[in-house]
């Protein structure tokens, strides 16, 4: 065979394998959105090209009369931008301390990140409901972010302290001779250079929360404080009167500020997570 066909051949299975998996992702996606527009409630009789589409699936999902839905939304955008702007800040904090300063027990504590940030928080579910309960945090949106948080900060302190052990510390001294201190140098010439590095660990900090389901269920127990992905189980968990078309269209509206955060951040995603990954 000559080089000229297994360059080919080559070329054609990348291909193959690039559309099986555009497929395996896009199928499901598209089932989720066909159903949306789909009348009735049931997903027997849904198709993924509905012949008599509806809006009556959102409209019912904006009406207050009819649904919680706006509440758990706006309760999952308070508790992930919450979780994100505190994320960011002790993250930032953290790392900083880790990547420039050298102290007693710097080793052991990294170590003891890089262990944590092997469990799950899921893991820990009976030790976060006493703690919660005891604290007065059970079904609180505060305890829920401080849960969040506290779970964010091992994995991400590890990736933002790699890359700013790529920013070179000459810039620190530098800055120190001119007299500049610690917060200065931290937020002047640190954090600005930082910026890919925190795009991601906002992103990150945005989507956990925003998607997740376990934690949530186990902390919030009135309907008026659910996050979306409690209240939409709710919704088909009923035991008469399953909303699945209806789940549908409130699953399709979630992905609006992730991909809203992600096109604005994207430009910044690729770098941040290259530059955290070269250097421990």
């Amino acid at each position: 065979m000559s080089i000229k066909r297994q360059k080919y051949l080559r070329l054609t299975l990348t291909y193959l394998v690039i559309l099986a998996m555009f497929a395996i992702i896009i199928y499901p996606l598209l089932w989720i959105v066909g159903s949306s527009f789909n009348p009735g409630q049931s997903l027997s009789g849904s198709s993924i090209i509905p012949e008599n589409a509806t809006l009556a699936h959102y409209k019912e999902l904006f009406d207050t009369n009819q649904s919680a839905y706006l509440y758990w939304y706006w309760n999952s955008l308070k508790v992930s931008v919450l979780t994100m702007l505190f994320t960011v800040i002790l993250v930032s904090l953290t790392a900083y301390s880790f990547s420039r300063y050298r102290f007693i027990g710097r080793k052991n504590s990294l170590m003891t990140f890089l262990i944590l940030q092997m469990i799950p928080n899921f893991a820990a579910l009976i030790a976060i409901f006493i703690l919660a309960l005891l604290t007065g945090l059970l079904d609180t949106h505060l305890g829920l972010i401080l849960v969040y948080v506290g779970g964010a900060i091992p994995m991400n302190t590890w990736l933002m302290k790699g890359y700013l052990d790529t920013i070179p510390k000459e810039l620190d001294e530098s800055a120190k001779m001119d007299g500049a201190g610690h917060l200065r140098i931290f937020f002047q010439i640190v954090m600005p250079l930082a910026t890919p590095i925190i795009a991601v660990v906002a992103l990150f900090a945005f989507i956990a929360p925003f998607g997740d389901f376990i934690l949530a269920r186990i902390l919030l127990r009135t309907e008026e404080k659910y996050t979306l992905a409690v209240g939409l189980y709710d919704m088909v968990a009923k035991q008469f009167g399953a909303e699945f078309t209806t789940f549908a269209a409130g699953a399709v509206l979630i992905a609006v500020p992730i991909a809203i955060l992600f096109l604005s951040f994207q430009k910044y995603f690729v770098s941040g997570l290259t530059a955290g990954g070269t250097k421990g």
